[in-house]
C-alpha cells in the first residue's frame, strides 16, 4: 500500500461530505433506469441512506460526484464495498476496481471492514486524480 505521504492532494473542487447520500445518487440512477429498479439497486443504498461507513465526494462546479458504499445486502457472508460515480452533469456508473471485501463473520480476519473500507477510499482517490485529467 503507497505511504500518504506519496498521495497528490485531490483537486480543490472535490468537496468531502460524508454525512448522508447526496440526492444527485437517486436522480442520476433514476434517469437510467425505473424508480423501481433504483429502488432494488446496490441493495437499496440510494432509497435508505441507511449503511455505513461511506465516503463521498461532491464537485459543485461539474456537478459531479463519487461514493464508497456497502454494495451488498447486509444478510450476504461477504461484504464488499463499491465506488459509484455520477460523471459531470449527467449518468451513473459502477467504477469496476479490485474487490473490497470483509467477511462479517469472521470479523478479525484479513480483510476486515476498516481494511476494506480505506483501501476502497484509497482507490476512489486515485480514481478522482485520474478523472480530473480528462475533465
Amino acid at each position: 500500500m503507497p505511504n500518504w505521504r506519496d498521495r497528490r492532494s485531490l483537486p480543490a473542487t472535490w468537496q468531502r461530505c460524508d454525512t448522508g447520500i447526496l440526492p444527485l445518487w437517486w436522480e442520476r440512477l433514476c434517469s437510467q433506469t425505473s424508480p423501481q429498479s433504483a429502488a432494488l439497486y446496490a441493495a437499496g443504498l440510494f432509497t435508505e441512506d441507511r449503511r455505513r461507513p461511506i465516503a463521498q465526494w461532491f464537485n459543485p462546479a461539474f456537478n459531479a460526484a463519487l461514493l464508497v458504499a456497502p454494495e451488498t445486502s447486509p444478510e450476504w457472508p461477504v461484504q464488499r464495498f463499491g465506488i459509484f460515480y455520477a460523471p459531470p452533469n449527467a449518468g451513473f456508473t459502477r467504477v469496476h476496481s479490485a474487490p473490497h471485501e470483509w467477511h462479517p463473520r469472521k470479523p478479525r480476519e484479513s480483510p476486515t471492514e476498516d481494511e476494506a473500507f480505506h483501501a476502497a477510499v484509497a482507490e476512489a482517490e486515485r480514481f478522482l486524480q485520474v478523472e480530473m485529467d480528462f475533465v
